[in-house]
């Protein structure tokens, strides 16, 4: 018995190969994408200045890393979305939102700090949740695609600023986005359970924004899975466990267990997409396993802290919510910056407690751009050719 089971899993091991060699001949054959754009739907782990147009701009010292000051990235300098960018030789995203100095020739951003894919019954100032959920994000991009192309008509700066109405069918759509869709069931005290029983819900909602996208020409998807929210310092400091609770790492079992739950069933809405949508290449890009590789392996990547945040104030994770990254007391009427930053960022894995630092989102981006943690097995630069997926 034990030796068919041996022959079976041999027999598995080799057939993934062949289909993984087959892929890699066939792609070995192929050209590179090249994107003339790329359209962004996310939260903060890829808004690049969305949320700060609307309710004020992340302060210093946001950006300081690489930008030198605040450009609307939670962040000591460039996201994930900005390598991807650079790889394909494009701008750096311009934020939707954003009506000062904004070029969509090369896409636009419709990503905001706090995003959700189902909309939340609350305000920013009362949970922290973004009112510009993915429902809203698709709105502004319907919008978007139909008034740029009248704009663009009229010549001139207009035709220079806004992308040409062949761009959005050969572009690169990317999500990251629906961890916020998870902490906002712990924040409001829900069960683990309760947690779960709503996720279908929230992966149904992100469906129909894909199949709304594709309805309109869009067909080439970079879709990033949730990430271990377990490892963050914002969730760690503010939500009851117990020590059994904690991984080798010090990440929260329970919380990450969620986020792959989530992600299990995002795989296979994808699977469901790939039927739906005939002619769109979709990849599934499992940042997940990125993230926690940083962040359990630090040494490997180069990096000296994991769970506590570079930028900010007090506490076992250097993590104030009432403060943040920036913050500052007033003292005898004067202010005091205590929200400060480490000295050096770049060995760090987290920025100010709820986001990554530049640097991890570079070891994160490395770790994705080569295909090895998508399905199917593409590089980045390939995401525009239909290939049989694992699933």
């Amino acid at each position: 018995m034990e030796s068919r089971c041996l022959i079976s899993y041999i027999l598995t091991v080799l057939l993934a190969l062949s289909l993984s060699l087959s892929q890699s001949l066939v792609l070995a054959k192929t050209s590179p994408c090249k994107f003339p754009a790329i359209f962004n739907f996310g939260d903060s782990n890829s808004d690049t200045g969305g949320l700060s147009a609307v309710f004020g701009q992340a302060r210093p010292p946001h950006g300081e890393s690489y930008f030198r000051r605040p450009v609307g990235r939670y962040c000591d300098g460039r996201l994930i979305v900005d390598f991807i960018a650079e790889s394909f030789g494009l701008q750096y995203l311009s934020a939707y939102l954003d009506s000062v100095g904004s070029n969509f020739t090369h896409g636009a951003n419709f990503a905001t700090a706090g995003s959700t894919i189902r909309p939340q019954n609350t305000t920013l100032r009362q949970s922290g949740f973004s009112p510009i959920s993915l429902d809203v994000q698709w709105n502004e991009f319907y919008d978007f695609h139909n008034r740029s192309q009248t704009t663009r008509q009229k010549g001139g700066v207009f035709r220079s600023l806004l992308p040409k109405a062949e761009d959005f069918s050969s572009a690169l759509y990317t999500f990251d986005i629906g961890q916020n869709d998870l902490t906002a069931g712990y924040f409001l005290n829900m069960t683990t359970s309760e947690v779960r029983a709503y996720i279908p819900d929230v992966l149904n909602q992100f469906k129909n924004v894909v199949k709304y996208i594709y309805g309109q020409g869009g067909r080439y998807f970079w879709i990033h899975n949730t990430g271990p929210f377990g490892c963050l310092p914002y969730v760690l400091d503010r939500l009851p466990l117990t020590p059994a609770q904690i991984d080798k790492a010090g990440c929260a079992i329970p919380f990450n267990e969620v986020a792959r739950f989530f992600n299990y069933g995002l795989k296979e809405v994808v699977v469901q997409l790939r039927k739906e949508l005939p002619l769109a290449a979709i990849t599934y890009v499992d940042v997940y396993s990125a993230k926690y590789a940083i962040i359990s392996q630090p040494k490997k990547h180069g990096f000296k802290e994991t769970l506590r945040a570079c930028c900010g104030h007090g506490g076992k994770y250097n993590y104030n919510r009432n403060i943040g990254c920036g913050g500052k007391i007033k003292v005898h009427g004067k202010e005091i910056l205590i929200g400060k930053p480490c000295n050096d960022p770049s060995v760090w894995v987290n920025w100010d407690g709820v986001h990554y630092s530049q640097a991890a989102n570079k070891a994160i981006f490395d770790q994705i751009v080569g295909g090895s943690l998508s399905d199917p097995p593409i590089p980045l630069e390939m995401a525009c050719h239909r290939t049989k997926a694992h699933s």
